[in-house]
C-alpha cells in the first residue's frame, strides 16, 4: 500500500485530504477520559497540515443508530484535537450536509476540520452495498485524496473505511503503517520465545485468536473472566464467576491441543474472590481474599488473578523475546482487583523483548494504572482489529488501501 510519505513527496498543498481517523474516545458526559486515540493520529494530521493540505478529519464515536444523537457528538474530540495541535480546528455539525460542505469550503491551506460522527448517517454502517456506496460517494465529493489512519476501524466494512478509498487516490497514514508493521512482527517475523497474555471477560471473544496462536506462540497465559471457563473445564469449582458453559468443549480441546503441540497454556494458580461485584465509581474497599484456583468456595465471585499467579505470569513474560498482551487480568477499574493487571503490565515494562499492548481495555488499563506509555514497545489503538489480524482474517480497511 502507498504511504503518506509518498503522498507528501507528490505534494499536497491546496489539496483537500480526507483523513479517516479513529477518534472513538471514552467520554464521561462531554469530558474525554482517555485521549490516546486522538494523540495517535496527530503525526498524520500535523504532517499534512504543515505541507499545506486542507485536512478533513472524520471518525465514528460510539454506536448511534444511523441518526444524529447529541450523546455521541465528535465536538469534544474536535476541541481536544485543536488543543493538541495548538491550532484552531473547525467543526462541521453534519457529515455531508450544508455544514460539512461550508466548513470544508472555508478551509485555508494548512487548515484542519472535523466533520460530525460518521455513524449519524445510516449509510456508514449499512450492510446494503448500494446504500454504503452512495454515502461514500457523498464523502468523496468533499475531498481530493484519502488517507486511512483509523486502525481501530479497519476490521469494519463501513463506507468511510472500505468503500471510500476506492473513489479517491488513497494512502496509509503513519498510524496504520506502524500498526501493520508491528502486527507483522507478531505473525511473520516473530522472535522467540513468543509469549501471549490474554484476558478480558468472555472466552468466546478470544477463541479464534487462541486457535491461531496455538500454532505460533510458545506460551499463552489466560486471565480475566475468561479464565474461569478454562478452570471449569479442568473440573474446578468457579463459584459465581463469569462462566461460558457452552464454550467448555472448545476450551477442553484447546487444552489438549496445547499439550500435544508443546505450547504452554498457563492458567491461574490462585484467584482473588469476593461475595459480589464492586462499585466501580465509589472504589470503596471491599471484602476480598486470594484462594487457590482449585479451591474456590461456592458463592464467591472471581475478580482477578491472585498474587502467586501474578508472579508466575511475570516470570513467563519477562524473559520472552516477543510479548503480546490483550485483555485485563481482572476488574482493574477497582483498586482491590487491579494487582493482576498491574503485574502483567509491569512484566512488559521489565522485559527486554518486543512488547505489544493490544489496544482496547489493555491500553486503557496501562493509562489508568499510571504506566509510562513509552515503556512499552507499542500500544495498539485497535483491540478488535489487532485480534482479527492475528486470527488471519482479511481486514476490509487494509484491503481497501492496497493497490
Amino acid at each position: 500500500m502507498k504511504t503518506i510519505d509518498e503522498l507528501l513527496a507528490e505534494g499536497v498543498a491546496g489539496k483537500r485530504v480526507f483523513v479517516r481517523a479513529d477518534l472513538n474516545v471514552p467520554l464521561d458526559g462531554t469530558t474525554i477520559t482517555d485521549d490516546g486515540r486522538i494523540r495517535a493520529v496527530l503525526p498524520t494530521v500535523k504532517a499534512l497540515a504543515e505541507a499545506g493540505a486542507r485536512v478533513i478529519v472524520a471518525s465514528h464515536l460510539g454506536r448511534p443508530k444511523g441518526a444524529p444523537d447529541p450523546a455521541f457528538t465528535l465536538a469534544p474530540a474536535a476541541a481536544r484535537l485543536g488543543e493538541l495541535l495548538g491550532a484552531e480546528v473547525a467543526f462541521a455539525t453534519d457529515t455531508v450536509g450544508e455544514s460539512a460542505t461550508a466548513t470544508v469550503a472555508g478551509l485555508a491551506d494548512g487548515g484542519v476540520a472535523v466533520i460530525e460522527n460518521l455513524r449519524f448517517n445510516a449509510g456508514e454502517t449499512s450492510k446494503d452495498d448500494a446504500e454504503r456506496d452512495a454515502f461514500a460517494g457523498q464523502l468523496a465529493a468533499l475531498a481530493d485524496v484519502y488517507v486511512g489512519d483509523g486502525f481501530g476501524a479497519v476490521h469494519r466494512k463501513h463506507a468511510s473505511v472500505y468503500d471510500l478509498p476506492g473513489k479517491l487516490p488513497h494512502y496509509a497514514g503513519y498510524l496504520i503503517a506502524t500498526e501493520v508493521g508491528v502486527l507483522k512482527k507478531l505473525t511473520d517475523e516473530v522472535q522467540r520465545p513468543y509469549a501471549v497474555a490474554l484476558g478480558g471477560s468472555k472466552v468466546s471473544d478470544k477463541l479464534a485468536v487462541i486457535d491461531q496462536l496455538l500454532g505460533k506462540a510458545d506460551r499463552i497465559l489466560i486471565g480475566g473472566g475468561m479464565a474461569f471457563t478454562f478452570l471449569k473445564a479442568k473440573g474446578y469449582e468457579v463459584g459465581t464467576s463469569l462462566l461460558q458453559e457452552d464454550q467448555i468443549p472448545a476450551v477442553t480441546e484447546y487444552l489438549e491441543r496445547a499439550e500435544k503441540l508443546g505450547v504452554e497454556l498457563v492458567l491461574p494458580v490462585d484467584v482473588v474472590v469476593s461475595p459480589g461485584f464492586p462499585d466501580l465509581k465509589a472504589k470503596a474497599p471491599t471484602e476480598h481474599s486470594a484462594v487457590d484456583a482449585d479451591k474456590m468456595p461456592e458463592g464467591q465471585l472471581g475478580l482477578d488473578i491472585g498474587p502467586r499467579t501474578g508472579e508466575l505470569y511475570a516470570a513467563k513474560l519477562t524473559d520472552a523475546a516477543t510479548v503480546f498482551w490483550n485483555g485485563p487480568m481482572g476488574v482493574f477499574e477497582h483498586p482491590d482487583y487491579a494487582e493482576g493487571t498491574k503485574a502483567v503490565a509491569q512484566a512488559l515494562v521489565d522485559s527486554d523483548g518486543f512488547t505489544v499492548v493490544g489496544g482496547g481495555d489493555s491500553a486503557a488499563a496501562v493509562r489508568t494504572l499510571g504506566f509510562d506509555e513509552t515503556a512499552f514497545g507499542h500500544i495498539s489503538t485497535g483491540g478488535g482489529a489487532s485480534l482479527e489480524y492475528l486470527e488471519g482474517k482479511t481486514l476490509p480497511g487494509l484491503a481497501a488501501l492496497e493497490d
